[in-house]
């Protein structure tokens, strides 16, 4: 029996690696083989930017948006604290392009206990376009990013909302780079695979839908108390029987020096959506890491556990690696792979006694679907 389960997880990866792969290269030749839109057709769009402090490479990260190869669009960027750090960098970027349509808006917030939603909310008033383009802060893309994303939606009226492929760049420190293989490898293949056969799995890096078909559906108030807003959305769309698509560009989640620490909690708060949003999965979850099914291993096959561990590991971090990032630091994941998995599965472990977590200076509780409750100052 134990070695049927070996051979399943062994499968198992393999199939989940080459099936990252190809959606990856899927989508390049997708870009690839478009036909650009001719751009009296090209429909307006709004870019929404929620911001929230000034991280390392916000600079070059939102400046990436005011360098977009397309016709008309604008960019809101909010933020609830006037004093925020962000604010002197968005006013520099405004200067440096004045061609670009682009508008801060400073406000209290909208009434809604998860913070991003809450930050949006009290932008929407400002978005003029019905296409919006929601992006997180640590997000940086290339000038046809735009183009891209609205040629996905453009292809078929059954497409609802559009998302994206993203890799984990920039790590100067031991936590950031933990965090990019766990992006590059478990996250990627996590949401990526479910997507493309038709059970969206979105993680909001970069979401492009119609804010009428969005409203239709219950809008950000029907998320407004929720921490996994991304993934609903996708299943809002989903369950109303719209497409749910990935782009056909590959962002960057820039991560450039976040602890150990933050590392973990980051994960630990991920780790207790997903025990939430699907309980019976996130208890499987095991069954998938082959440090955890090590002592099995061992059990069927001796001492050749632990290389049969140990390769499995390197196909899923480095094969996520160099489908989203290429060869460029590969020595990355093949040193890190064990102690990423072993951090993440501690995570999966712990995730069940906790309640609580803080984000974006608010603590609160999380309940069952995500559902938040009594946030606190912290």
């Amino acid at each position: 029996m134990s070695v049927v389960a070996l051979i399943l997880l062994t499968l198992c990866t393999i199939w989940t690696m080459l099936g990252l792969a190809a959606v990856v290269r899927t989508t390049r030749c997708r870009k690839l083989a478009r036909v650009d839109l001719a751009a009296a057709s090209m429909p307006t769009v709004t870019v929404l930017k929620p911001l929230c402090g000034a991280d390392p490479g916000l600079h070059s990260n939102l400046a990436s948006f005011f360098a977009q190869d397309y016709p008309d669009y604008e960019i809101v960027l909010g933020v609830e604290d006037p004093e925020d750090p962000a604010i002197a960098i968005v006013e520099q970027l405004c200067r440096q392009h004045p061609r670009v349509k682009a508008r801060l808006v400073v406000h209290r917030g909208s009434g809604a206990t998860n913070p991003k939603v809450r930050n949006l909310l009290g932008m929407l008033p400002s978005a003029r376009h019905d296409l919006l383009l929601v992006s997180d802060s640590n997000v940086r893309v290339p000038p046809h990013y735009l183009r891209d994303m609205v040629a996905a939606k453009l292809a078929s009226p059954r497409v609802g909302l559009v998302s994206s492929l993203f890799a984990g760049r920039g790590e100067d420190t031991l936590g950031a780079a933990l965090e990019n293989v766990q992006l590059n490898g478990f996250c990627a293949a996590g949401a990526t695979l479910p997507t493309t056969i038709g059970d969206a799995a979105v993680i909001g890096k970069s979401l492009l839908f119609s804010r009428a078909a969005f409203e239709q559906l219950g809008g950000f108030t029907r998320v407004a108390h929720l921490l996994a807003e991304d993934y609903v959305m996708g299943k809002m769309f989903q369950h109303a029987g719209y497409e749910v698509r990935l782009g056909s560009t590959v962002v960057d989640n820039v991560t450039t020096r976040m602890s150990v620490g933050a590392f973990l909690r980051r994960h630990l708060r991920w780790s207790m959506l997903r025990l939430r949003l699907r309980p019976l999965a996130y208890l499987l979850e095991p069954m998938t890491s082959p440090l955890a099914l090590l002592p099995i291993a061992w059990l069927g096959l001796g001492p050749a556990a632990l290389p049969w561990a140990l390769g499995l590991l390197c196909l899923r971090d480095v094969g996520g690696w160099l489908a989203l990032r290429g060869p460029r630091r590969v020595w990355i994941p093949l040193v890190l792979a064990p102690l990423r998995e072993l951090s993440i599965f501690l995570v999966w472990l712990y995730a069940p006694l906790e309640r609580h977590v803080t984000w974006r200076g608010t603590r609160v509780r999380i309940g069952a679907g995500t559902l938040l409750f009594a946030p606190s100052a912290c």
